[in-house]
């Protein structure tokens, strides 16, 4: 489901702001295609740097009459520093715009108090990018590859997708970007392309760590892990989709057999294709509660992790360790 957002009418003065960087861009370029259309870009797109940007050469870009051309477009991208060196000059052309000039700005923050967002109110050129929540990701991606591609996902393929990939919305898109080239000149993409392609390495690696824990191989798990992010340089993006994945499939195994179906029963149903003995046994090692734990751990990792307070290979390791300990315990 795309994000919500306000439509513009059509005027000169437009900006673009939202949290998530990859979806602001995204409707950038939509306003792009429907003020420029076909028309070349070289001719009609002037695009500054914001640190760079003069005011005054912004203006006089704004107001020199197109060549060959129906408009002239002015856009800064992350314009944090140039609305704000220049907010009273943004304010007073807001008063008098150019006839054929467009100015677009793209921010991921935008501060609602200020007077040059009410007079933005005003025109209606105002463009809030809403982020996208998890339980909105499978619907997006399946849109994006529809829309993009021409290429089918169903509901459990585009939930597996984003299970390993993460909640990321411009990852996402990446790696269908990737499955199109793979698929071709197929037009549906499977759980068996996603895992192909995608997560046989990150799924086994992850799996094969947590074996390790539950071996009792501490020294090999961490070991385990180095590798991963020294083999994969997004690992450090994918490793805790890549964990959640044999997580929650653990604890959806455990609650399964809590409702009195045998271990294997609850394996298969949980489609577990591989491995899945060492599967079995990771089972009797851990409670509901534990694996329950870990899946909030792994929720306040992707956090830290966002937030800068933490990196990937730092808080990983953490986790072995309190895994090989928790697991230990009565």
């Amino acid at each position: 489901m795309p994000p919500k957002k306000k439509q513009p009418a059509s005027l000169g003065f437009y900006v673009i702001y939202g949290e998530d960087p990859f979806l602001v861009a995204n409707e950038c370029e939509k306003l792009l295609n429907s003020i420029l259309g076909s028309e070349d870009r070289s001719m009609t797109l002037y695009e500054p740097k914001a640190q760079e940007a003069q005011i005054s050469d912004v203006l006089d870009e704004l107001r020199t009459l197109p060549f060959l051309t129906s408009k002239r477009v002015v856009l800064i991208k992350d314009a944090e520093p140039f609305v704000k060196a220049n907010t009273e000059a943004l304010e007073a052309y807001l008063d008098d715009m150019s006839p054929s000039g467009v100015l677009i700005l793209t921010q991921t923050s935008w501060d609602k108090r200020k007077r040059l967002h009410k007079k933005l109110q005003k025109t209606n050129g105002l463009i809030e990018v809403g982020r996208l929540y998890s339980n909105q990701l499978p619907a997006y991606v399946t849109s994006y590859a529809q829309q993009n591609h021409a290429i089918r996902l169903d509901g459990q393929t585009s939930r597996f997708l984003v299970e390993l990939v993460g909640d990321d919305p411009g990852r996402l898109c990446r790696e269908m970007d990737k499955l199109v080239m793979y698929v071709a000149p197929r037009k549906t993409v499977s759980i068996q392309d996603i895992e192909s392609l995608i997560g046989h390495n990150r799924m086994f690696n992850a799996f094969d760590v947590i074996d390790s824990i539950i071996s009792g191989q501490t020294g090999a798990a961490i070991s385990r892990i180095r590798n991963m992010f020294q083999a994969d340089k997004n690992a450090e993006f994918t490793v805790v989709g890549a964990f959640g994945y044999h997580f929650r499939r653990l604890f959806r195994a455990k609650a399964l057999i809590s409702k009195g179906l045998s271990p294997q029963q609850a394996a298969t149903k949980t489609g577990v294709r591989f491995k899945q003995n060492e599967f079995l046994r990771q089972l009797t090692r851990l409670s509901l509660n534990q694996l329950g734990w870990v899946l909030s751990e792994l929720g306040r990792i992707d956090f830290g992790m966002k937030t800068g307070q933490t990196s990937a290979p730092t808080a990983m390791e953490r986790l072995v360790v309190k895994l090989f300990t928790m697991q230990k315990s009565p």
